[in-house]
């Protein structure tokens, strides 16, 4: 054991006289660990949302959208065989983007139509599992009147069930002397869906590829590919290389770009969040500083007959060091050990539930990132190894022969 660690070990172990120095050294020890707790929870439960929410929004939409630039895709099904030898490209489907207005007489509103393939849209979007009712093979079922599906709260505010009857009123009519008359779709509900987001339940409705180009007002093609990755994670290096291979004429949009701003946005805060928590360690470091410069005060004679003995400025300035960073690393790991603890006990039993009115999801989501976890506990080491530099530089400017002059 070298000198100046005997030393910053024995002036931990607080005397009789030292019982308030050694309280404040508890406080900061707590204070670090509220803190880096506080953040690992925090940090933990806002990865949780994000990730919730984006597989929210990629299990309703596909990974990557491929469109050919100007015009519509004139023959889909050679265009999914290419795409599907690109490494990574798990399904394909193509799709059909329209708006229209949806009535059923009494209630009408605005509604964004997506036209699908039934028999491979499954495989590429997760619609089929948001079904409350129906499936998405009723889509293609034969009968008098095309099929729609449509989200719960759509289906609430039109007041309608399933089989139902509603009418689709597009502006992509023939143009008249009168001017363009709309073309006007029959169609029965035969499925409701609720994905849990208000956007996508109160707009969006799937009809099926014959049925969105009769209201589009052509005959043939598509307006582009849905494309679903084996690792979603890896979707922009799959759209790289789509590029590639389809060349200039085409665009290909990974997920990330077609959701920047939300995911930027929600990156930025999570920036915020880390910031304004690190405040809670920064309190905790004042303390860590309040409690050296004490001890310094206390320690002033022991420093003096130290120094008198031989001991180096810089020796004086470790022992003094070790100290708080003996407080700063307890109190980081306490506050590591608490925050994943808390975060195994709200994953594992899930006795927090949020409304699934406002949330998009039931229960509070928890995510546990090993860098985040490293992140926090670097930087609430650093905060508290920066808070001894003072203190320790203090005590090494002690002069033996002032402090020893009435003693």
């Amino acid at each position: 054991m070298s000198f100046e660690w005997f030393v910053s070990r024995r002036y931990l172990r607080a005397k009789r006289k030292q019982k308030f120095i050694s309280l404040i050294s508890v406080i900061s020890i707590a204070g670090v660990a509220v803190g880096v707790m506080a953040l690992i929870v925090v940090l933990s439960v806002y990865t949780g949302f994000t990730e919730g929410l984006r597989d929210q929004i990629i299990g309703i939409n596909s990974h990557i959208l491929v469109q050919h630039y100007g015009m519509n895709l004139l023959h889909p099904d050679e265009m999914r065989k290419e795409i599907e030898t690109v490494p990574g490209v798990a399904a394909t489907t193509p799709y059909i983007y329209g708006q229209a207005l949806i009535s059923t007489g009494q209630n009408s509103g605005g509604i964004v139509l997506r036209g699908i393939d039934p028999a491979t849209a499954g495989k590429v979007i997760n619609i089929g599992r948001e079904m409350k009712s129906g499936t998405l093979a009723d889509l293609d079922r034969t009968s008098d009147l095309p099929g729609i599906i449509i989200g719960r709260e759509l289906a609430r505010q039109l007041g309608v069930l399933q089989n139902n009857k509603v009418r689709l009123i597009s502006p992509d009519g023939p143009l008249s002397p009168m001017g363009v008359l709309p073309k006007i779709r029959t169609c029965e509900v035969v499925g409701i869906f609720e994905t849990g987001m208000f956007e996508y339940d109160s707009t969006l409705g799937f009809i099926t590829l014959e049925t969105a180009r009769s209201l589009g007002g052509f005959d043939e093609g598509v307006h582009g590919i849905e494309v679903r990755v084996s690792n979603v994670e890896q979707a922009g290096r799959v759209a790289d290389a789509l590029r590639e291979k389809l060349g200039r004429g085409y665009s290909v949009r990974d997920w990330m770009q077609l959701n920047q701003n939300l995911f930027a946005a929600l990156k930025l805060e999570k920036a915020g969040i880390f910031i304004a928590l690190d405040l809670i360690i920064l309190v905790a470091a004042l303390n860590i500083i309040s409690a050296l410069i004490m001890v310094v005060m206390e320690k002033n004679r022991d420093i003096a007959i130290l120094k008198s003995m031989g001991a180096t400025t810089g020796s004086i300035m470790r022992i003094f060091f070790y100290q708080g960073a003996v407080i700063g690393m307890t109190g980081m790991t306490f506050g590591v050990l608490g925050g994943l603890s808390l975060c195994a006990i709200l994953k594992r039993y899930q006795f927090i539930e949020l409304p699934r009115n406002v949330y998009p999801m039931s229960t509070m989501p928890i995510k546990v990132v090993a860098f985040d976890v490293t992140l926090i506990a670097l930087s609430a080491v650093l905060i508290t190894l920066a808070a001894t530099l003072y203190p320790s530089w203090k005590a090494s400017r002690v002069r033996p022969a002032e402090a020893l002059t009435y003693e």
